[in-house]
């Protein structure tokens, strides 16, 4: 499987997995579960799709997590920085950690598993 489409399907699955961790750090949250989850998986697919597109190009697997950390963490720093909107409590280790798991994880995958691209 190309690195895109590897990094597009690993990131939407896992995006589902970063939402649902937020009933696990923030409880509070459970009536809002949906909007959030529905949130992540569009950020683990745009980061999935990004870190895949990038690992074509980079063929270091240091490297290539490196990368899909920083996609993941900075993807996730905007959500980060958001106020709850009923409680005013900010969620930022509870978003970021899991966030930036997301890019590591694709970041290996997409340059372990993935298939290089044809010359």
């Amino acid at each position: 499987m190309n690195k895109p489409l590897l990094g597009l399907i690993l990131g939407g699955i896992l995006g589902v997995f970063d939402g649902l961790s937020a009933l696990v750090s923030a409880p509070e949250v459970a009536p809002e579960i949906v909007s959030i989850v529905i949130g992540s998986m569009g950020k683990g697919l745009v980061a999935g799709v990004l870190i895949g597109w990038i690992s074509r190009k980079v063929h270091s697997l240091p490297l290539g997590i490196l990368i899909g950390l920083g996609i993941g963490a900075l993807l996730a720093l905007p959500f980060a920085l958001g106020k709850d909107a009923t409680t005013g409590h900010t969620y930022f280790w509870e978003i970021m950690i899991p966030g930036s798991m997301v890019g590591l994880i694709v970041g290996y995958a997409t340059q372990k598993f993935g298939r290089p691209a044809q010359a």
